[in-house]
Parts: C-alpha cells; sequence; structure tokens
C-alpha cells in the first residue's frame, strides 16, 4: 500500500485519499480555439518516471495538495502545498 505524506496531516494510508490527476495544467483563456479546448480537456502527461500530480485528503483535513511521483516504481520524491512551486525534478523536498 502507498504511503502519502500530506503535508497538513503527516503520513497515511493511500485509501484515506483522492487523485486529482496531473497537477501544474494551465487553463485556456476565453478566447481558446475549439482544439486548445479539446487538449486541455482530454490530453495528459502519461510519462514513464516523474509526474506531478494532485491529491486531496478526502478522509482527513480535506486539503488539496501536490505529489510529485514516479509512475514506474510509485516513489514519492516529493510533497508540496499547491501555493509552493513545483520542486526541481529529484530532489528530496518533502
Amino acid at each position: 500500500m502507498l504511503t502519502i505524506e500530506c503535508p497538513f496531516c503527516g503520513p497515511r494510508d493511500e485509501p484515506e485519499f483522492s487523485y486529482g490527476g496531473e497537477s501544474h495544467i494551465a487553463r485556456p483563456g476565453p478566447g481558446c480555439s475549439d482544439e486548445e479546448w479539446g487538449r486541455y480537456l482530454y490530453f495528459r502527461a502519461n510519462p514513464r518516471g516523474e509526474l506531478a500530480e494532485r491529491w486531496c485528503h478526502t478522509h482527513g483535513c480535506g486539503q488539496w495538495f501536490n505529489v510529485l511521483r514516479d509512475t514506474v516504481s510509485h516513489e514519492i520524491s516529493a510533497v508540496y502545498r499547491v501555493d509552493e512551486p513545483r520542486p526541481v525534478a529529484g530532489s528530496s523536498a518533502r
């Protein structure tokens, strides 16, 4: 089972959380084309390696936060609040 360290509550088991998808996605402006809007809605990175994800501590504090997780090993290299910048890849910020 994956253990996720909530930046507000500390380490907890994965079933307490809800996955929110890839983080740091820029929403296009109101004058965007249909193609840009479709790309925003349906296309996401699916890398083999580190990915910035958004998680919510649903059965805890209810706060959203970001996680840098390796999609192959599931190792979490960083956990940070949504108001903090993304850590540099490979850093050990927690």
